[in-house]
This record gives structure tokens, sequence and C-alpha cells, in this order.
């Protein structure tokens, strides 16, 4: 049994009985369900609760007009389109521009033809489903340029948006802030000897292993290459050496298998903090997390470093 679908909804408003009963006729065999409204108050309480794409209303209300209270619905719909016809039996053109420079998207006049009035709603529902799907487009273009596309995380460009609000949260309420730069240990190795096929599975396991660890209020990304960060927020000192060494120990214990040969990568693991009043900026702690990695590479790789202070 397939589920009905939900009919569109229109909010229609004005003070006559007769001009909503006018409306509702006018509609009846449409896929549309009525919201009636019979002023400006109760047509926003209507729109706060349904958000109907459409809106038809009154050029003068007993509270209100038109054009007011076309404000007032687009003050509200900042996040999706909604479409507004004014129905006015006003032919003054000064009038109408008034209402259309209001936000008005386009005008009926009264009396109106039923079949013009359907017209200009099924226009308005076309208008709509393009500003949705330009919506829709505008986030996933906006995702894309803060996602690395190999690995799915998010990229330099989202890691640093995120870190500078979390700075400035970390200094305002006094939590801990931490920054970890991680790299691949010999990750050249991997893609001279098995190929870049090899070295895209190894960089998608790293991937998952940290977007597997990574909290709600944290982020994972990938820097570019082989290189990856970690910020991690209200993490004691004494903890953040373990929590980043299960990073370490899970992908060091990870098998793969290319061209018959098994084989382990590991990583390395640079560290440094924040806790304080005055935010540095991100860059700096990127630098000094970026000089602990070098540190443990130096050590002897698959380790973690955490900066002395």
């Amino acid at each position: 049994m397939t589920e009905a679908v939900p009919k569109a909804q229109i909010l229609v408003v004005d003070d006559s009985p007769f001009s909503r009963k006018l409306v509702e006729h006018a509609l009846a065999e449409g896929a549309y369900e009525l919201l009636l409204a019979k002023d400006g108050r109760e047509a926003m309480q209507l729109f706060q609760e349904h958000r109907p794409a459409l809106v038809i209303m009154d050029w003068m209300l007993p509270d209100t007009s038109g054009p007011e209270l076309c404000e007032q619905i687009r003050s509200e719909s900042r996040d999706s389109y909604t479409y507004v016809i004014l129905l006015t039996s006003i032919k003054d053109k000064e009038n109408i521009v008034k209402g259309l420079s209001a936000g008005a998207d386009d005008y009926v006049t009264k009396p109106f033809d039923r079949g013009e009035l359907l017209a200009r709603i099924a226009v308005g529902f076309r208008f709509v489903d393009l500003h949705r799907e330009i919506d829709a487009k505008n986030k996933q273009l906006a995702e894309m340029a803060h996602t690395d596309s190999l690995t799915n995380l998010p990229n330099r460009r989202a890691i640093e948006d995120w870190a500078g609000r979390q700075l400035r949260g970390a200094a305002r309420h006094g939590y801990s802030l931490w920054v970890v730069h991680a790299d691949l240990d010999c990750f050249k190795g991997v893609n001279d000897t098995y190929g870049h096929d090899a070295g895209d599975q190894v960089l998608q396991r790293f991937a998952e292993i940290l977007k597997d660890n990574t909290r709600a209020s944290d982020i994972s990304g990938r820097m570019g290459g082989d290189e990856f960060l970690l910020v991690l927020t209200h993490v004691d000192e004494k903890h953040i050496r373990l929590t980043v060494e299960r990073l370490r120990a899970q992908f060091a214990s990870w098998r793969f298998s290319f061209g018959g040969e098994t084989l382990s990568v590991t990583a390395s693991f640079g560290i440094c903090g924040f806790q304080g009043k005055e935010p540095p900026e991100f860059s700096n702690l990127v630098r000094r997390a970026d000089k602990a990695l070098y540190d443990a590479k130096n050590a002897g790789r698959n380790q973690i470093q955490i900066e002395s202070h």
C-alpha cells in the first residue's frame, strides 16, 4: 500500500469570511491543504507553526496591511523561501508596486478568475521548488568546499574555520584545547612499491580510524598528502597521550594486503595544547604541533611527542 503524498500547504489570509470561502472553493479540487487566517496575528501563528511554502494575503487586514505582513513573513523565513501573492481589489499601480517592493512575489486583483489564480499558484510552487533545488546545491557545494574528496574528512579550510571558533570558546570558558598533527610513516614507500591505489587505501583506513575515534565536540581532518590534524577539547593533560595512543596502536595493528604481501603502516603524532584567556592564532598551534611531530619522527617514528613547555 503506497503512502498518500502530503498536500502542499497554502496560507490564506483575509478578514472577509466570504473572500476566504471564495479562495477555498477555487482551490477545493487542487492538491492543496489550506490554512485560513482572518488577521495578521493569526496568520503569523499559523505560519510559524506550519511554514507553508505559499501565502495568499489580502491587501488590507484589521491589524496590519498585506505589505507589512509580507515583511514579517520574510523576516521569519530566511532559511527557506516563501512565495507571497497579494490578493487585492486595489487597481492603483502605485500601491501594487508598494506591495511588490515589500517582498510580495505576485498579485491577483479581486474579483479573481479561478483559472488565473490556479496558474499563478502553480508558478509560485515552481519558483519555490527552484529555490529549494538551488539551496540544496549550494549546501552541497559548501560541504564539498570543506571536505577532502578522498577520505570524506574535513579539509584544512574546514578545520581552520572550526578551530578558530573553538579557540575563542576555550579562552572564554576556560576549557583545554589540543592540536594533534599526525603523519604516516614512510608513506612514500607504500606509493612507490605498491602504487597510488594502495596508498589511497592506507589513507582511507587511517581516516576511518580517526572518524571512529572523533567525538562530536572534536574535529579530525586531512591537511593534505599523508598529513592529518585533530583538534580535541575538554581533555585533561594526563589523558591526552592515552587518547592519541589509542589511535596510534589501532592503526599500527592493522594489516594491509597488497600484491600478495601483507604489511603494516604506522603513524607519528605531535601534540601541543592551549588553556588560558588569550587564544593564540590557530596557525601557531599547528606549527608547534608540527615541531612535536618532527621530534617524534626523529625519535624513531610510530610514537607520540607532546610539546615540552
